[in-house]
């Protein structure tokens, strides 16, 4: 068994991000990078790169780059996704097009795309993998990438439909959110030298996991203190955004709640009053209890596939990871 312990994961992927050969200039294309790099955040996904591929029997330290292209490409997303939301804040700080402009996010956002193709470089023979590796990690991060801008622009979409149904809205983020914790474990696998049953197991966690987290932060958005979560609460509703929780209010409300819900989503200028009406909504149509068992149960199906594997520092490391994640408030 590999003596590489959680702690000493997480330090050699920091050490190595803190690293990273960003170049200097020019400044305006790579300080927004740097900075959005050092706000920090939960680095799950990378976590999840480096736990699968110990998982699966692999050394998780040669799977380090893979796991820096995958928080690359994440906070790539982020920087775009902030512009989109017109959000001003993330992790408690500004965003980049707050601090800087749209056209430097903009930029700087496409420059971390390309950086985060250029760490799978990384996985060649001249660095000891098999010739079948690269290509197999170059197709799971670029069909990750693609589902990813897939599930915004359904998002994206969803603002302009009266009505989402719950099975479009899973479906959504199962492509915005859930897709890129998917390949991270099964990119992880890869590096290991997993066979193609694990690879899908690995898969089935992340996917499951993937939806628990997004859900949550759903929920997280509506009745988590905003001084612990980083942004304000009820985002979601000022932005008129559909999710879990506002698609089965609509579902379960009378017809004049419904209009009523359905006036203070798609009024750009509602009020904290009008905000707090929906999430009383919420909690008087059982959707925020309904939310919560939903968010276990996707947990339990992700336990239940991390069973398939052998007891392992790394498979106890991803149930704590997973405990985590469904207990958290930020």
């Amino acid at each position: 068994m590999n003596s590489f312990t959680e702690n000493s994961i997480s330090a050699k992927f920091a050490k190595y991000l803190s690293k990273l050969p960003i170049p200097q200039k020019p400044s305006s294309l790579y300080d927004p990078v740097k900075y959005i790099l050092e706000l920090g955040g939960k680095r799950v996904r990378p976590q999840l790169v480096l736990l699968g591929c110990g998982l699966a029997g692999g050394n998780p330290e040669k799977a380090i780059p893979a796991a820096a292209a995958v928080e690359l490409l994440h906070n790539f997303t982020l920087i775009h996704d902030d512009i989109m939301d017109g959000a001003t804040s993330r992790r408690g700080k500004p965003t980049v097009h707050s601090r800087w402009d749209e056209a430097t996010a903009i930029l700087s956002g496409d420059v971390m795309f390309t950086l985060a193709f250029e760490e799978l470089y990384y996985y060649n023979e001249l660095n000891g993998f098999a010739p079948s590796i690269f290509p197999e990690l170059h197709k799971l991060f670029a069909e990750a990438a693609r589902i990813v801008c897939e599930g915004q622009a359904k998002d994206l979409d969803f603002e302009a439909m009266l009505e989402v149904t719950k099975d479009e809205y899973i479906d959504m983020i199962s492509q915005k959110t859930a897709a890129l914790l998917k390949a991270s474990l099964q990119m992880g696998g890869v590096i290991a030298g997993a066979g193609q049953e694990n690879i899908q197991q690995l898969g089935t966690i992340g996917m499951n996991a993937g939806i628990a987290f997004q859900i949550q932060d759903d929920l997280l958005d509506a009745i988590a203190n905003p001084d612990t979560f980083g942004k304000r609460k009820g985002g979601d509703i000022y932005e008129g955004k559909k999710t879990i929780l506002t698609i089965l209010a609509l579902e379960r409300a009378t017809s004049e709640e419904k209009s009523k819900i359905i006036s203070i989503l798609q009024n750009p200028n509602c009020t904290e009053t009008d905000v707090e009406y929906v999430v009383d909504m919420f909690d008087k149509l059982g959707v925020i209890s309904d939310t919560q068992k939903n968010i276990k149960n996707l947990y339990i199906n992700a336990l239940q596939a991390l069973e398939s594997f052998s007891d392992s520092p790394f498979k106890d490391s991803i149930k704590e990871l997973l405990d985590k994640l469904k207990t958290r408030q930020t």
